[in-house]
């Protein structure tokens, strides 16, 4: 009965310690209001937000321009040739290029028609194994049928 005696009166302290803290932070306010200037209160208060001043950001922008200008800076000092400009396809190149393509083009539909008429290797391979899975399940359910 003791133990719990302690623990309510534990309990009733920190109450009472934080009315006196509302109360004086309420005494701080009005006070404050008074005298025109904003309340001191001795507790820490939560911040609804954290402003920083122009001044702040502007600092803080060069110092990041100055870091990414060093990281350049690494870069290109590492690549000494100079960029090389971009190429450019000739006409005449472009030509070989778009014949060749088409030779390509006709060779494949001249190859296909001719593989319509007959299956091809892998269709041919499907089928064979289909048929080899096929006298695999009914070989074992004969060989069990006749001993």
């Amino acid at each position: 009965m003791a133990q719990l005696t302690h623990e309510i009166i534990n309990a009733a302290i920190e109450g009472f310690e934080n009315q006196k803290r509302r109360i004086d932070e309420q005494l701080a306010e009005l006070r404050s209001m008074l005298d025109g200037t904003r309340a001191q209160s001795n507790t820490v208060t939560k911040r609804k937000g954290h402003r920083i001043s122009a001044e702040g950001r502007a600092r803080i922008a060069e110092a990041q321009r100055q870091r990414w200008a060093a990281a350049k800076g690494e870069t290109t000092s590492s690549a000494s040739a100079p960029a090389k400009p971009k190429r450019k396809l000739s006409a005449a190149g472009r030509a070989a290029i778009v014949a060749a393509l088409k030779k390509r083009w006709a060779a494949k539909r001249a190859g296909s028609t001719a593989t319509k008429k007959s299956p091809s290797k892998k269709a041919a391979k499907a089928t064979k194994r289909v048929h080899a899975k096929n006298a695999a399940k009914t070989a074992p359910v004969a060989a069990s049928t006749t001993a």
